[in-house]
C-alpha cells in the first residue's frame, strides 16, 4: 500500500478551538520486517520537521529494543527510551527533555503563524553551540513500553506528543491510557497494524467512541510549520 499525504500548516483558529485527536491506521502484511520498514519510512519523512515531539508505544521490552535499534541511525531524530529497569533519575531527565521539546515545537508553530522567520543566527559560532542548535531542531522521540507510561495517578505530568505511534496494538484500556498520558490535545495517532489486527482496532473504535480511519491518499495529516516538504508518502508491504 502506498499513501501520499499533503501537509497543511497550522490554523490560527486552533488557539481558540482545538480539534480532537485524529486516529489513523496503516496496514502492513503479516511480516515483522515489513512492519518495521513502514515505521522507519514513516519517521524518515515525518520526523524531519523541526523539533516535532513523537512518542512510539510498544507492549514489550523486546519490541522497544528493536524499534530503537532500527531508528537509531536516523540523523534528524533525538532518541530516548523508557523501560522498567531505567533509573528514576534517568527517567525524570528524559521526560523533562521531552517536555522542553514540546515547548520548542509550540514556539516554532507560533513563529510560523506570526510570520516569523527561521532561527537565523550569527556567523562565527563555535562548534559546540552549532551542535546544540542542531540538537534542538531535531525531532524528539521517546520509545516507551506500557509499563513505563507517565503515572498520572502519582502526580506525574503527561507528555504532549504531536504524534503518537502505536507500533504494537494494545487493549482498549491501554490504548486510552496512551492517549491520556502521551498525546497533545491537537495531536494525531498512527496505528501500525498487521492485517489481522484491523478487527481488534475496529473493536477499540466501536467501544471507545473513536473514529480510527485507514490512512487515505491525500489526507491532510500533519500541521507542520515552516517545512519545505509538502508530501508524505508511506510505503508498506
Amino acid at each position: 500500500m502506498a499513501v501520499t499525504d499533503a501537509i497543511e500548516e497550522p490554523s490560527p483558529s486552533s488557539n481558540f478551538s482545538q480539534p480532537p485527536p485524529r486516529h489513523f491506521y496503516v496496514t502492513v502484511v503479516d511480516r515483522l520486517h515489513f512492519k518495521m520498514d513502514t515505521l522507519v519510512h514513516l519517521l524518515g519523512v515525518a520526523a524531519r520537521r523541526p523539533a516535532l515531539p513523537i512518542v512510539v508505544c510498544c507492549t514489550s521490552r523486546d519490541q522497544l529494543d528493536a524499534v530503537c535499534s532500527a531508528v537509531s541511525n536516523l540523523p534528524f531524530i533525538s532518541l530516548a527510551s523508557l523501560y522498567s529497569d531505567l533509573a528514576e533519575s534517568d527517567r525524570n531527565v528524559i521526560l523533562e527533555e521531552f517536555r522542553k521539546a514540546t515547548v520548542r515545537w509550540s514556539q516554532i508553530v507560533n513563529a510560523g503563524q506570526s510570520g516569523g522567520g527561521g532561527s537565523g543566527g550569527e556567523t562565527g559560532n563555535n562548534n559546540d553551540e552549532s551542535n546544540t542548535n542542531n540538537n534542538k531542531t531535531k525531532s524528539h522521540m521517546i520509545v516507551v513500553t506500557d509499563a513505563c507510561l507517565p503515572l498520572l495517578a502519582l502526580g506525574e505530568a503527561p507528555v504532549s506528543a504531536r504524534v503518537l505511534i502505536n507500533y504494537e496494538l494494545p487493549s482498549k484500556e491501554t490504548y486510552l491510557r496512551r492517549l491520556a498520558t502521551c498525546l497533545a490535545a491537537d495531536g494525531i495517532v498512527i496505528n501500525v497494524v498487521v492485517g489481522g489486527e484491523v478487527i481488534t482496532l475496529k473493536n477499540i473504535e466501536e467501544s471507545s467512541s473513536l473514529v480510527i480511519a485507514e490512512m487515505p491518499i491525500n489526507v491532510s495529516l500533519l500541521h507542520v510549520p515552516c517545512s519545505p516538504i509538502n508530501e508524505f508518502e508511506i510505503i508498506s508491504g
